[in-house]
């Protein structure tokens, strides 16, 4: 047990030396305790992870494909994404806390976290994924739902990601755009599978920070229309009509507890609609 432990320890050593060797001299941040090495490689990685998608992609689709993907008059101000991106740098340090935490957890012993895949074997690695998978996308779909069903919630921590609630104001930069405990009580499931089922360690890491990279996807409001991912097109629907689409990566938690409202099936209500009109 006390080699996992300080295996666990040594991959985290060694996250740091990676992210933070190659933006910080070592004299800043070295002599920091492993906590601190740990909360500030999340930090800088998260600001990294944030811009270099938001900017990419936001250079991708508003300017490199101009009215390819996004009409003209759909296209958010930059007034909209700057607010975006101050929301978000205000929420981003309490953001790399939770990944920080979940790492003193497992390097203490207190999860099921295994270290290498090896341990277990390949098919089980798949099953244990697949069981930590469903109960994040079950986690994430219900604390989304009482974040809106719960008034109180709404209205001091969720209301503040919902002031984008139109194309034109949504943007790849809205991802991460939420009162900091919202977004820590949206991301926690990831922490809660922790203790529920075997999880690969390094898995777990590199599917916190994919979150960053699913989220900017998923404001982009370009509906990508590959079934069953809970993509642009229904979280657009989302922040629109408030009910719909809680969902994460997939449409299956919507279309098992009824909240599940196809974009397709609104462009073809908006085009009967304009032909009776017309």
């Amino acid at each position: 047990m006390e080699d996992c432990r300080q295996g666990f320890f040594d991959e985290t050593e060694w996250y740091d030396s990676i992210v933070l060797g190659n933006i910080l001299p070592e004299y800043l941040w070295k002599p920091l305790p492993h906590f601190g090495q740990a909360w500030l490689r999340n930090y800088m990685g998260g600001l990294l992870l944030y811009f270099g998608t938001g900017f990419l992609w936001c250079f991708y689709i508003y300017y490199w494909k101009r009215n390819v993907y996004v009409p003209r008059d759909s296209v958010p101000s930059n007034e909209s994404m700057w607010l975006q991106i101050i929301v978000t740098m205000k929420a981003m340090p309490w953001y790399s806390t939770l990944p920080t935490v979940s790492e003193y957890m497992v390097e203490s012993g207190w999860t099921k976290c295994f270290s290498s895949i090896s341990e277990v074997g390949w098919p089980m690695y798949l099953v244990y994924l697949t069981i930590y998978l469903a109960i994040v996308e079950f986690g994430i779909y219900w604390m989304h739902r009482e974040l809106h069903d719960i008034k109180p919630l709404y209205k001091y921590l969720h209301a503040t990601h919902h002031i984008y609630n139109k194309q034109n104001t949504l943007s790849p930069f809205a991802g991460l755009a939420f009162h900091p405990l919202d977004g820590i009580l949206q991301a926690i499931p990831h922490v809660i599978a922790l203790f529920l089922v075997p999880t690969h360690f390094r898995t777990h890491m590199i599917l916190f920070f994919v979150e960053g990279i699913w989220t900017t996807n998923i404001h982009d409001c370009i509906h990508g229309k590959v079934w069953p991912i809970m993509g642009a097109g229904y979280h657009t629907i989302h922040h629109t009509t408030y009910r719909h689409n809680y969902g994460h990566y997939t449409l299956w938690m919507d279309w098992m507890f009824g909240t599940l409202r196809d974009p397709e099936t609104d462009i073809k209500k908006e085009e009967t609609t304009s032909k009776k009109v017309t």
